[in-house]
């Protein structure tokens, strides 16, 4: 189903559907007026995608179809292995991590996994990982440390999971520790922002030298919904809300919260998958590429320049 502001090019991609069908059923030469639409049809796309509201961003952000972590660790890396379990509880399926490999080198990959389906969605408790999958993650620093392999992840959640159960296993705690552990480490470390960055959830694996983000992935510290609902009282107040957040790409590369935009295909990542990993893995592996040089003093000296410099503030007199 299309969002709501893609209805114009939906309707757009039916008629040119319905057009090549007539005349391939009666025998008829419509190429000049398929083109003609086709014409119109990429310049639509272009322009809407061009001018889209931070809460549009939010929606493709979250648009079904987006590829997931999955998609990336598929189709970025090689010879994956997932490692699982965290050594303490259990194995959380929202983060999924392991071994595998980037061109000619060895990686440790950590990747925040959603649903492809309802099914799926529910099984991975829609990306929302439980302390378990915070640990996890830990388990996998101290693995890339111990061995001297690059760390990947990949950023997408709406948020660490805030049930009791997870409160009552130290969710707030796991991820401070998540946090303090990568960025204590020792080797080159990239985070890529794939659909939705939410809060400490997101953060806690995303610690990183490089910070990448899709074109229309949104990170911020709460949701537009959550915001609304505390500051207006009112979760429809969310489009609101994402303004106010300034939580798109742009505004985090203009603020140096990322280093770097990749580029989505036109009409978003849902709209061509394959485009969208082939731009990561391009991303990613340039990425790794300016950091190879750097030994560990140095490795852990910008990261923590990078993050210190964050924000904006004035100093008392």
């Amino acid at each position: 189903m299309p969002l709501s502001f893609e209805k114009p090019i939906d309707d757009l991609e039916a008629r040119i559907r319905d057009m090549q069908s007539y005349a391939e059923e009666q025998q008829v030469d419509m190429g000049e007026e398929v083109a003609l639409l086709e014409n119109r049809l990429a310049t639509l796309t272009r322009d809407t995608f061009a001018n889209l509201s931070r809460w549009q961003r939010v929606q493709v952000a979250r648009a079904p179809g987006r590829p997931t972590a999955v998609d990336y660790l598929e189709g970025v890396l090689d010879e994956f292995t997932e490692l699982h379990g965290d050594r303490t509880l259990g194995d959380d399926p929202a983060v999924v991590g392991g071994l595998a490999r980037l061109g000619d080198h060895s990686v440790v990959v950590i990747a925040q996994q959603k649903g492809r389906d309802t099914k799926e969605n529910i099984h991975r408790n829609f990306g929302m990982a439980h302390p378990s999958g915070y640990r996890k993650a830990i388990r996998l620093f101290d693995l890339a440390d111990k061995f001297a392999l690059p760390v990947l992840t990949f950023i997408d959640t709406p948020g660490a999971y805030p049930g009791i159960a997870a409160e009552e296993q130290g969710q707030a705690w796991v991820i401070a520790e998540s946090i303090q552990r990568m960025s204590r480490l020792g080797v080159a470390a990239v985070s890529v922002v794939i659909g939705e960055g939410g809060s400490g959830g997101a953060l806690a694996i995303g610690v990183a030298n490089r910070v990448l983000m899709l074109e229309n992935a949104v990170y911020s510290v709460i949701s537009p919904e959550s915001c609304a609902a505390i500051r207006w009282r009112d979760a429809g107040a969310a489009p609101q809300a994402a303004e106010a957040l300034r939580l798109t790409a742009p505004d985090l590369l203009e603020q140096g919260v990322i280093d770097e935009i990749v580029a989505e295909p036109i009409g978003g990542a849902h709209k061509d998958p394959a485009g969208a990993v082939a731009n990561v893995k391009a991303a990613v592996s340039s990425a790794f590429e300016g950091l190879r040089g750097l030994d560990r003093a140095a490795l852990l000296t910008q990261r923590r320049q990078r993050f210190r410099k964050l924000g904006r503030f004035t100093e008392a007199a």
